[in-house]
């Protein structure tokens, strides 16, 4: 490694003596820079074992954050092909009859992520309670979501850096740590509900969670950290597919559709604590930090330029509404079944035997064996993502060492943040009495809080030319994505309001 000068011609005369040319500077600092250099390239070598050129700036926006990364114009960097959280799902070969879930793109991937045990847990709830009284709700997020995952999947196409990258580089340290915290909470209460969906699930089965809960935890570490995760992963991601059962059971259920039509095109709202959790908790499962993350990533990784942008923002649009789809018609779903049943009373979902009622249109009295096969496969499958997802962002956000190949030794802050995410959430999984499906909500409103404090950092990298150049927000995506910001804060207020004020004998939304 060299520490090199670029001196460029200041006069018509030509250059200096001695400008004009590299020159090697020899210092005992130069010395050390070279040695750590020699160091960093044996290990990015045995981590990755090739590197890849940078793509070229013609034609594709590159902020002057990415540009000090450039050795000069034109010329190429030497980066290590990163093995990422990402590459697994990327690199995963499908069993036949399977093989049409290899082509999902990171929109589909990361919308359907929503998908997952809170997720479930609160579109079950939201239609058992309120039947179809929340669908209107469903189209302002898909627009909201839309928005929000092609501003990543944007940003991750013209700058080529994850989003963690870009926070670090553009707000400093400070606002990294800010940032990282607000993930590494929200990622942490996910993997927790994963857990007590892991918990869930079993125990339909007669599997107590003292025994489902710690094996799971176990299995999902030995996994990821001795390399055998991305065989095992696809048999979670096909034991997900048991959810598209929902739209089937929906059809067989015979909803009113005319009120089904009604409630999604006219909004209704009601001024009631119950009520914003629901809502906020919907926020929070369909529009989580962690998709944000992902795609951005993603779409970085998989080297997309802005000329060939085009078909990304088309997946990406195509995914969110999918995802949302699938979502809707959980919600009807269990309208159709469990709240009709109630005589329009509406009913709290308080166990998993409840939720699954909504698939016996389809499967009649096997209802509690497709669902509980379903919610199993999301949960491991984002267990197993979540935590190590994470350990990936923060550690890249201020460069630590990172790989699931490396000891606790070599990357103690990975190796702890992912070990450390799957012990918290199997040991609050495990707390005996625990309401599992009400946690799961819980964690989702949580989500819901947290996501404004993203949402402000992603809106500001996206209007900032000094990072996205010409590819900056609209002024329609602007209105949307930061109407989305404030609505939720403004709830997200009005519902804390709703909940603390009345414990301190203040009445409020009663």
């Amino acid at each position: 490694m060299e520490l090199r000068f670029f001196a460029s011609p200041t006069t018509d005369r030509g250059p200096r003596p001695g400008r004009g040319r590299i020159r090697r500077i020899s210092s005992p600092l130069t010395r050390y820079i070279d040695r750590v250099g020699e160091r960093m390239g044996e290990r990015m070598g045995d981590r990755a074992g090739q590197f890849d050129q940078t793509r070229p700036a013609e034609g594709n926006h590159r902020g002057p954050l990415s540009r000090l990364r450039r050795a000069g114009r034109g010329a190429p960097v030497l980066r290590p092909a990163r093995r990422g959280p990402i590459e697994t799902l990327r690199q995963l070969r499908f069993p036949r009859g399977l093989a049409f879930l290899g082509v999902f793109g990171p929109g589909v991937i990361a919308a359907n992520a929503g998908n997952d045990a809170g997720g479930i847990a609160t579109y079950s709830t939201v239609g058992a309670q309120y039947g179809y009284g929340l669908l209107w709700m469903m189209v302002v997020i898909t627009v909201s979501l839309c928005v929000v995952q092609e501003m990543c999947a944007r940003m991750g196409a013209a700058t080529g850096q994850g989003l963690s990258d870009l926070i670090r580089e553009r707000f400093g340290v400070r606002g990294a740590a800010f940032a990282m915290l607000t993930l590494l909470v929200a990622n942490t209460l996910t993997t927790i509900s994963e857990f007590a969906g892991i918990a869930a699930a079993l125990e339909l089965f007669g599997v107590t969670k003292f025994i489902s809960v710690p094996v799971a935890a176990l299995a999902v570490w030995f996994l990821v950290t001795r390399g055998t995760y991305a065989h095992v992963e696809k048999v979670f991601l096909a034991m997900t597919v048991a959810f598209f059962a929902y739209p089937i059971a929906t059809i067989l259920a015979h909803p009113d559709w005319g009120q089904v039509v009604h409630q999604t095109l006219v909004p209704s709202f009601r001024w009631q604590a119950g009520y914003l959790q629901l809502f906020v908790a919907t926020v929070g499962t369909t529009i989580t930090p962690y998709m944000q993350i992902f795609i951005q990533s993603s779409v970085a990784e998989k080297g997309v330029t802005m000329e060939r942008y085009a078909g990304e923002r088309a997946e990406t649009y195509f995914g969110s509404i999918f995802g949302n789809l699938v979502s809707a018609f959980i919600i009807i779903a269990c309208g159709a079944t469990i709240f009709v049943a109630s005589h329009g009373r509406g009913v709290v979902i308080s166990t998993a035997n409840q939720a699954a009622q909504a698939l016996g249109p389809l499967v009649g009295r096997y209802a509690t064996v497709l669902f509980g096969v379903g919610l199993l496969g999301a949960s491991l499958l984002a267990a197993a993502v979540l935590p190590i997802s994470t350990a990936y962002s923060v550690t890249e956000a201020f460069g630590f060492e990172r790989g699931v190949s490396r000891s606790f030794r070599e990357a103690p802050i990975f190796q702890g943040l992912f070990t450390g995410m799957l012990v918290l959430g199997a040991l609050v999984a495990l707390i005996p009495g625990l309401p599992l499906i009400q946690l799961l909500i819980i964690i989702q409103v949580v989500n819901g809080v947290l996501l404004p404090i993203l949402l402000v950092f992603i809106l500001r990298l996206v209007n900032d030319r000094r990072v996205m150049g010409k590819y900056v927000n609209g002024r329609v995506r602007n209105v949307v994505a930061w109407g989305t910001a404030l609505s939720l804060s403004a709830l997200c207020a009005v519902m804390l309001a709703a909940t603390v004020l009345p414990l301190v004998g203040i009445p409020f939304l009663q």
